[in-house]
């Protein structure tokens, strides 16, 4: 399983489209969550942050290693997400990744997201 924390900048004056693509995802969760299969993602959050006046968004995830990459979605959804991506992120910072030392889940949840793995992987091959 992959787990991710990276960090992304936003480009200036993009607020307003960040907090239309928050309110887009918030009201689309059904299909936000149509869309978690085929990347085999199991969680994955946005956070927002301000430093030193500059806006950031980092993505927080863990998902299987066979998960399809966005670009290659057949989701309406997903073609909006890389829309606001090149508007919005700045592609000349380098994206930041945080480093996972520790994973801490109880047994209980590791066990639901390798079944949920299992489905997933099954789900690819029908």
């Amino acid at each position: 399983m992959k787990v991710e924390l990276t960090r992304f900048r936003v480009n200036p004056c993009k607020t307003a489209q960040v907090d239309a693509w928050m309110a887009t995802l918030k009201a689309r969760m059904d299909e936000v969550r149509a869309t978690l299969e085929r990347e085999q993602m199991l969680v994955e959050v946005i956070f927002r942050e301000t430093i030193d006046g500059v806006e950031y968004l980092s993505w927080f995830s863990m998902q299987g290693e066979g998960g399809e990459p966005v670009e290659t979605s057949p989701h309406d959804l997903d073609r909006v997400h890389l829309d606001f991506w090149r508007d919005c992120i700045d592609p000349g910072f380098a994206p930041q990744d945080a480093t996972p030392e520790v994973v801490m889940l109880p047994e209980a949840v590791a066990c639901a997201m390798a079944e949920q793995l299992r489905v997933f992987s099954t789900s690819a091959g029908a």
